[in-house]
């Protein structure tokens, strides 16, 4: 019986390990499943940017304006920018966290130039080129 009950703790202790392990960027799966709407949004607009519109124009146009659907972000292109704005108050550690998990996600982006903190307090993805 003891042999059983160690081969079990040692099964779970490597089973605890591995899945450690698989989530080593604990920070970074927590924020990809909390974004992952956001992150649907953001990539269809640099999408559409890099294929099929070659600017959204110079003006704020509502009819561009994407939701996620608890209404938490609002997604609106101006230009060749893409701007994320969270939709309540928001203190200013929401929007630098905000803008590490854009630029994280962005990082490999060759359609991205950068993304930034503008003087709005909202983010701007810069996909001008």
């Amino acid at each position: 019986m003891k042999k059983i009950v160690l081969l079990y703790l040692v099964a779970l202790g490597v089973s605890i390990t591995s899945c450690n392990n698989n989530t080593s960027n604990s920070t970074d799966n927590v924020e990809n499943i909390k974004y992952h709407e956001l992150f649907e949004i953001t990539d269809e607009f640099v999408k559409t940017l890099h294929s099929s519109v070659r600017n959204y124009g110079v003006f704020y146009d509502e009819d561009y304006a994407k939701y996620t659907k608890d209404k938490e972000y609002k997604v609106f292109p101006l230009g060749r920018l893409i701007n994320v704005k969270i939709e309540r108050f928001a203190e200013d550690e929401e929007y630098e966290n905000l803008q590490k998990v854009l630029e994280s996600h962005y990082s490999n982006d060759s359609r991205v130039n950068s993304v930034y903190r503008c003087n709005g307090g909202t983010i701007m993805i810069d996909c001008r080129n």
